[in-house]
């Protein structure tokens, strides 16, 4: 899918979500995926940085973005795993996620996601998440 079908998916398929929290993907290559989550969709916890969920939540929709990437529109691939590690202080800024696809079976998908700011080599976040693929 190219970035244009990908996001027209993820607007049909999640209504409910305003223009303004939506990730925007920024660059879809083979085996990987770029979103970008501005910083009006960031949900903040004491202290000023962004909460759990949140990064959870992006790590989740990069892992899907680039499964449906190579897939195409199957709405019905779900998250069957995600661990998490929170490494670093996330700001209250825009938070980007770089998806690798690690591995891209006919039932099972399994994804390494990475999250920064500033910087690639400065990880702050890193899940890996596995999701089931509908037959």
């Amino acid at each position: 899918m190219s970035v244009a079908e990908l996001e027209a998916f993820f607007r049909k398929a999640f209504p409910d979500v305003a223009e303004e929290q939506h990730a925007r993907i920024d660059a879809i290559e083979p085996g990987r995926v770029r979103l970008t989550l501005p910083k009006a969709a960031l949900a903040l916890r004491p202290g000023g940085i962004v909460s759990g969920p949140t990064q959870m939540g992006l790590a989740d929709r990069a892992a899907y973005a680039v499964i449906l990437a190579h897939i195409g529109p199957v709405a019905m691939a779900v998250t069957s795993n995600l661990n998490f590690s929170f490494l670093r202080a996330v700001e209250a800024k825009a938070v980007h996620a770089d998806a690798v696809l690690l591995k891209l079976g006919r039932r099972l998908a399994t994804v390494d996601v990475r999250l920064w700011q500033d910087s690639e080599a400065v990880v702050l976040a890193q899940a890996s998440v596995t999701y089931a693929i509908p037959a």
